[in-house]
């Protein structure tokens, strides 16, 4: 399990916009989460070892923020062709599973991630009502091996000062996870 951090993008950027299906092919675009309190947009995947980790947690969480207006995003940008755990099919049993309330999206051509700068999953990006980032990094400190659960310590706390409009600590910690899944030779220039 090698272990990639996030590109750590700057505070204050624009969420790129994005057109991506869901599982079942429903469209859905940066745009449909407009006028909202924020938007959390999570690149993950179905089997990385960081993901499962937090994916209860995750799922709890989002329900929580979406109950107090925040709009959720799940992205997949792994290739599926040598990665079949990621399929639009096995991404379904997943969000089932786990219980997602959010709409799970699929970025097949990579491009989606390369616009974020997505390294890793997971790699969480907060934004606010006007779609500028607030928060990039950490899910919380624990890691898949450390026999901890997770607890999404560090994304609650920027989440619950987003709806009450506090500030938002900017000394934030890297996420940590798998390398996305690039497809041969589409890797982007900051990855590696």
């Amino acid at each position: 399990m090698v272990m990639v951090t996030s590109q750590m993008m700057d505070l204050g950027t624009k969420a790129p916009d994005f057109e991506l299906p869901d599982f079942n092919g429903k469209t859905h675009s940066r745009a449909d989460f407009e006028g909202n309190k924020g938007l959390l947009v999570v690149f993950m995947c179905n089997h990385c070892p960081y993901v499962i980790h937090i994916e209860d947690k995750l799922a709890e969480i989002a329900k929580e923020y979406q109950d107090k207006g925040v709009a959720v995003v799940g992205i997949n940008s792994n290739d599926i062709g040598n990665y079949p755990a990621d399929s639009p099919e096995k991404m379904k049993e997943r969000a089932e599973k786990v219980g997602f309330t959010f709409p799970y999206l699929l970025d097949e051509s990579q491009e989606v991630a390369k616009a974020y700068r997505a390294s890793c999953t997971p790699d969480l990006f907060l934004f606010d009502a006007d779609h500028k980032l607030v928060y990039r990094g950490q899910f919380d400190s624990t890691r898949p091996d450390q026999g901890r659960p997770a607890t999404g310590e560090d994304i609650k706390a920027a989440l619950e000062a987003l709806v009450q409009s506090r500030e938002i600590p900017q000394n934030q910690r890297p996420s940590a996870g798998c390398n996305i899944k690039w497809k041969s030779g589409n890797a982007p220039a900051y990855f590696g």
